[in-house]
C-alpha cells in the first residue's frame, strides 16, 4: 500500500509539474458530478470531470456532509450513505480529489474545501461513493441540454439511432422547452431561446416543426415531421432554459440609458455581445414583454427613434412583432440576429411603470470570464477590498448576484478560484440570509477584521452573463 501511495505521489507531482491540474485552468461553472456503478443514477461510485477527464474522490475524511452535497448537486434528494472503499467498483485513471470537507449546504462538490485537483495519496481502493433517497426522479432519457452553464439551460439535443442531433427552431415555443425541462428534471421552462443562442450544432438535425401542448412525458411524443426531415440549418437550433438553472428571463435583455433600471434603450444579448432593436414594428406588444422580462411592471410606451440615446456596435433585431404574452422578447417572431436595414438613429426604447428598483451598490465581480463571475470586491473608504471565503454560501452569493445586477447565483466559490486580490480583505464570516439588498446587510465581522489571507478570496458565478 505504501508503494502504491508513494507511486500516486509521484503521478500527481508530474502532472502537476505538466501543467493540467491548474484549478484557475478549470470553468468551475461548468464542473459535472456523476455517479457510476450503482443501480441507479442516484447511487454509485463519486466521480467528477476536471480538464475533460472524468476522475474519482478519495474516500480519506469522506462523510454523509459531502455527499449530502452530491445528492443536491444531482437533484437527488438527500443522502442515506457516504460509502468508502470503492463500494460501487474501483474506478480507472486519475483520482482528483481528496481531504473533501464539505459543509453540507453548499450547492457544489467544488465549492467544498480539499486538497488541490490531483493532489492526492490515494489509490482506486479508496474510491468514495454516495446513496442518495432520490431514486425516483425520472431518467433523462435520450435529450440533453448542451452548451449552456450547466445541465437545465442550453441548446437541445435528442437521441436517435445512437447518434445526437440538435432541434429546429421552426414553431419552437414555450410549451416545447416544457416537455423538454420536465422530462429532463430540471422544473420548470421560464425560456425557448431561438436561433442557435447557446452555439450551432455540429452534426445532424433531428427534429423540426415541433409542436408540444406542454403536458407530454417526452419531446419524442409531440407532434414533429419525421426524423431527419427538415428545412433548417444549425443557425437555427433550439434551446430551452429551465428553471433549475438559476437563469431567470431577465438576463437576455436590459435598458440603457434611462433614468432608472425599468426605462432605457432596450438591448439584447448574443453571442455574449449586447446590441440594439430596431424600432420597425416596435409597439406597445413588444414593450410589454421587455418590461416583464425585467420585472418591471406593466408597459407605459414604447418610443422610437433613440429616444433614450443611440447605441453603438451591433443592431441585432429587426421586425419585432410580440403576441405580448411571451416569457421573453427572443420568443418573439423577428428577423434573423443582425439581419436589419437600419442604423442607431433608429434604435428602439420603452418605458415600463415599475422605477423603485435599488441601483447597483459598492459592490464589483473581479478577473472573472464575463461582468457576472468574478472575485467578490467592495467599496469602503474609498479602498476596493476582498471578502474572505469562511462560512461563504450560496445565500451570500445570492445577494452580490442581486446587488451587481446578475440574476440568480449559480455558484458560491472560494480558495481565490479567480485570482487573489491585490489590497486588503475587508469581510470575513459574512452570513446573509438571501433575501438581503446588499451585503452591506449581511452580518460579518467588523470591516478589515479577519483571519485570513488572499488565497481564501470569495469568489461567485452568477446567471446573467
Amino acid at each position: 500500500l505504501t508503494r502504491l501511495r508513494l507511486i500516486s505521489c509521484i503521478s500527481s507531482i508530474s502532472a502537476s509539474l505538466a501543467g493540467v491540474l491548474l484549478a484557475e485552468d478549470v470553468d468551475t461553472a461548468k464542473l459535472e458530478v456523476r455517479l457510476v456503478g450503482g443501480p441507479n443514477r442516484c447511487s454509485g461510485r463519486v466521480e467528477v470531470l476536471h480538464n475533460g477527464v472524468w476522475g474519482t474522490v478519495c474516500d480519506d475524511q469522506w462523510d454523509l456532509r459531502d455527499a449530502k452535497v452530491v445528492c443536491r448537486q444531482l437533484g437527488c434528494g438527500t443522502a442515506l450513505s457516504a460509502p468508502r472503499e470503492s463500494k460501487y467498483g474501483e474506478g480507472k485513471d486519475q483520482i482528483w480529489l481528496s481531504d473533501a470537507n464539505c459543509k453540507g449546504t453548499e450547492a457544489s462538490l467544488t465549492e467544498c474545501k480539499a486538497r488541490p485537483w490531483g493532489d492526492n495519496v490515494c489509490n482506486h481502493v479508496e474510491d468514495a461513493s454516495v446513496e442518495c433517497s432520490g431514486t425516483d426522479i425520472p431518467e433523462p432519457g435520450p435529450i440533453r441540454l448542451v452548451g449552456g452553464p450547466n445541465r437545465c439551460a442550453g441548446r437541445v439535443e435528442v437521441l436517435h439511432e445512437e447518434q445526437w442531433g440538435s432541434v429546429c427552431h421552426d414553431d419552437w415555443d414555450l410549451k416545447d422547452a416544457q416537455v423538454v425541462c420536465k422530462q429532463l428534471g430540471c422544473g420548470d421552462a421560464v425560456l425557448a431561446p431561438i436561433g442557435a443562442k447557446f452555439g450551432r450544432g455540429s452534426d445532424t438535425i433531428w427534429l423540426d416543426d415541433v409542436n408540444c401542448t406542454g403536458v407530454e412525458a417526452a419531446l419524442a411524443e409531440c407532434p414533429a415531421r419525421s426524423w431527419g426531415d427538415h428545412n433548417c440549418y444549425h443557425g437555427e437550433d433550439a434551446s430551452a432554459i429551465c428553471s433549475d438553472s438559476g437563469i431567470t428571463a431577465s438576463t437576455s435583455v436590459r435598458l440603457v440609458g434611462g433614468p432608472n433600471r425599468c426605462s432605457g434603450r432596450v438591448e439584447v444579448l448574443h453571442n455574449g455581445v449586447w446590441g440594439t432593436v430596431c424600432d420597425d414594428q416596435w409597439d406597445l406588444r413588444d414593450a410589454k414583454v421587455v418590461c416583464r422580462q425585467l420585472g418591471c411592471g406593466t408597459a407605459l410606451s414604447a418610443l422610437p427613434e433613440s429616444k433614450y440615446g443611440e447605441g453603438k456596435g451591433q443592431i441585432w433585431l429587426t421586425d419585432v412583432n410580440c403576441t405580448g404574452t411571451e416569457a421573453s422578447l427572443t420568443e418573439c417572431e423577428a428577423k434573423p440576429w443582425g439581419v436589419h436595414i437600419c442604423n442607431h438613429v433608429e434604435d428602439a426604447s420603452v418605458e415600463c411603470s415599475v422605477v423603485d428598483i435599488p441601483e447597483m451598490g459598492p459592490v464589483r465581480l473581479v478577473d472573472g470570464p464575463h461582468k457576472c463571475a468574478g472575485r467578490v470586491e467592495v467599496l469602503h473608504e474609498n479602498r476596493w477590498g476582498s471578502v474572505c471565503d469562511d462560512d461563504w454560501d450560496m445565500k451570500d452569493a445570492e445577494v452580490v448576484c442581486k446587488q451587481v445586477g446578475c440574476g440568480s447565483p449559480l455558484s458560491a466559490l472560494g480558495g481565490a478560484r479567480y485570482g487573489r486580490g491585490p489590497d486588503v480583505i475587508w469581510l470575513d464570516d459574512v452570513q446573509c440570509n438571501g433575501t438581503e439588498e446588499s451585503i452591506f446587510d449581511c452580518q460579518a465581522r467588523p470591516w478589515g477584521e479577519h483571519n485570513c489571507y488572499h488565497g481564501e478570496d470569495a469568489d461567485v458565478v452568477c446567471a446573467g452573463n
